[in-house]
């Protein structure tokens, strides 16, 4: 930590020379990078454990109109117990579902798994304040621990950064206990100058994650994007002290991808970063092709298409 290093106040102006103070990124060199660590391989003995720590990273997720208590409750089992055949897979580390159904989730999975909401208008984020500190109060009186929230991208880009850093800090007084997981939308920030900036800002106004879409719009989690973001905790904690996770979430299917994004982890912040709890993926599909894959690594052959559950 460096301990000269004073954050900057939250009003407008000091917010604005701070993040326009950030040096800019190197849009071709970031996807450059992000490109050559995409296509390094790991040894085989290594990969069972990628794929074991991926599953382990999993938010597992249904975000529909038409989820119901028994989908919720079948997302949990799985969640609890990947493959029902095999006690040595391990648990993912969350269920993630809207606010009205975290109660059910919470009864499913006991204290054994997190319980993550997306809260505060999500995915457009377009309410009054009260609305968002009411809806993230309630999912935490319901038993989340996790909380998913959506920043005002349209404050963002018209430059308010003083009403986004505002509502990001009334939320986590909102969240008491609950770890706060600041959603950017990069797919709609349009550079990564933008990623960067709205990184440093949900991290200065009390972020535990930053975490790249809602899924719903696209693209969604990109390795561009990501490495940006994961660039920005890197830096947070040398200047802070604090350790902040990232959440790439949406667009993220194979075992391929997961294991892409587990070494730029690697490279980028380092081993310390492996864990659940300071890196994720938001996901539902991704988790049947890990258990695909793990089932060949130690049997040696693929499964039938009736092996894993569809979500």
């Amino acid at each position: 930590m460096t301990d000269a290093w004073q954050p900057p106040g939250g009003d407008q102006a000091s917010l604005r020379a701070f993040l326009h103070g950030l040096a800019g990124v190197d849009e071709v060199g970031a996807r450059g990078r992000a490109a050559a660590l995409a296509t390094r391989s790991i040894k085989a003995s290594s990969k069972i454990w990628a794929i074991d720590t991926s599953i382990a990273m999993v938010d597992l997720t249904t975000l529909e109109g038409m989820d119901t208590p028994g989908k919720v409750r079948a997302l949990c089992a799985k969640a609890l117990r990947p493959d029902p055949t095999d006690p040595t897979a391990p648990s993912v580390a969350a269920v993630c579902v809207y606010p009205d159904l975290v109660a059910v989730a919470r009864e499913a999975v006991g204290p054994d798994l997190h319980v993550a909401a997306v809260a505060t208008a999500f995915p457009s984020g377009r309410s009054s304040l009260q609305i968002k500190l009411q809806d993230t109060a309630d999912a935490v009186a319901a038993g989340a621990d996790e909380i998913d929230m959506v920043i005002d991208r349209g404050a963002f880009l018209c430059g308010d950064y003083a009403k986004v850093y505002e509502e990001i800090v009334a939320v986590k007084a909102a969240c008491g206990d609950a770890h706060l997981k600041v959603i950017l939308e990069t797919g709609e920030l349009a550079t990564l100058d933008n990623v960067r900036r709205a990184s440093w800002l949900a991290m200065l106004a009390g972020a535990d994650f930053i975490k790249t879409s809602t899924g719903k719009v696209t693209p969604a989690a990109t390795p561009p994007v990501t490495l940006v973001m994961l660039e920005a905790v890197r830096d947070f904690e040398r200047v802070s002290g604090r350790r902040i996770g990232v959440k790439a979430a949406g667009g993220i299917r194979t075992s391929k991808e997961a294991i892409a994004y587990l070494v730029l982890v690697s490279e980028t912040v380092g081993e310390a970063w492996l864990t659940p709890d300071l890196f994720r993926f938001g996901a539902s599909s991704l988790l049947n092709d890990l258990l695909l894959q793990r089932q060949r690594m130690i049997t040696g052959h693929y499964s039938g298409p009736d092996y894993v559950t569809i979500d």
